[in-house]
């Protein structure tokens, strides 16, 4: 790939994000790939230190840790960017996709790197991802699990349209994940895109 390009696999939790990033990454040459999840254990020691139970949807998570978790792998990202065309974050960017201001900002940074934004949204229907959630037996997701409605509503599903630009077909991408059949179809649309040699 020729453009230098930021690329989100995003998406409410438990629609597949870190699945479809790993297969991207092995299958994608001349790739880079972060994980928001790697600093979790460094999240944790702050919980323990500040004497907090370890509760990602706490206020104590909400004001002490969850936007630095986000600042440092971006930080990291643009980095990256410097020696690669191509890097991928895999992370919900919950509130930060639909914050024009905030993608504004981050296509203007983008810019000074000489890059783009790409954002691989995940369509994956709530019920799918409430089963995955249980399968996957996080303690990230306790409480989650215990006020599903409450966390639910919480929670937007929507496409964020807002990314779309319209002259940059890569600038939001959909990728199907309620199926294994929709998710090989999508998977397949998504390598054509990202294809370099």
């Amino acid at each position: 790939m020729e453009e230098k390009r930021l690329l989100f696999v995003t998406s409410p939790p438990a629609c597949g994000k870190t699945k479809l990033s790993k297969k991207l990454a092995k299958e994608v040459k001349h790739i880079v790939y972060l994980d928001k999840d790697t600093l979790i254990p460094l999240s944790k020691q702050i919980f323990a230190v500040a004497g907090q139970p370890y509760n990602r949807s706490s206020d104590f998570f909400e004001k002490e840790i969850r936007d630095y978790e986000y600042d440092v792998i971006l930080d990291l990202a643009f980095e990256a960017l410097k020696y690669e065309n191509l890097v991928m974050v895999n992370a919900p960017f919950t509130r930060e996709i639909r914050d024009d201001e905030y993608i504004k900002h981050l296509r203007e940074k983008l810019k000074e790197l000489n890059a783009k934004l790409s954002v691989v949204w995940i369509v994956t229907d709530p019920e799918v991802c409430h089963q995955r959630m249980i399968d996957r037996d996080s303690d990230r997701d306790t409480w989650k699990l215990e006020h599903w409605d409450e966390y639910l509503a919480s929670v937007n599903f929507n496409i964020p349209e807002n990314l779309r630009e319209p002259d940059d077909e890569m600038s939001l991408i959909l990728y199907h994940n309620s199926t294994d059949e929709m998710a090989e179809e999508s998977f397949a649309k998504l390598i054509k895109l990202f294809e370099n040699d």
